[in-house]
């Protein structure tokens, strides 16, 4: 691979259409019905809510205290 020449990653590829199309989506807010984009910003908060529970969860179950205690086993 040369120095031009860079390697494709999907990832990249789908964020920077995203971003495009936002960019087109603010540049012609006109086009869309408002209902669109209540719903975008419905979706985003819900997105933001989502991980939101995700942190909690894992914050309260680093609070828990862990029991360490060994179980005797009775063997015959």
């Amino acid at each position: 691979m040369t120095v031009t020449e860079k390697e494709f990653v999907f990832e990249d590829w789908v964020n920077e259409g995203m971003r495009g199309l936002r960019s087109r989506l603010r540049r012609r807010r006109g086009l869309l019905p408002e209902e669109f984009h209540d719903h975008m910003r419905a979706a985003r908060k819900e997105t933001l809510l989502a991980m939101r529970s995700l942190l909690d969860a894992a914050i309260e179950s680093m609070e828990k205290p862990r029991s360490k205690k060994a179980t005797k086993i009775k063997v015959e």
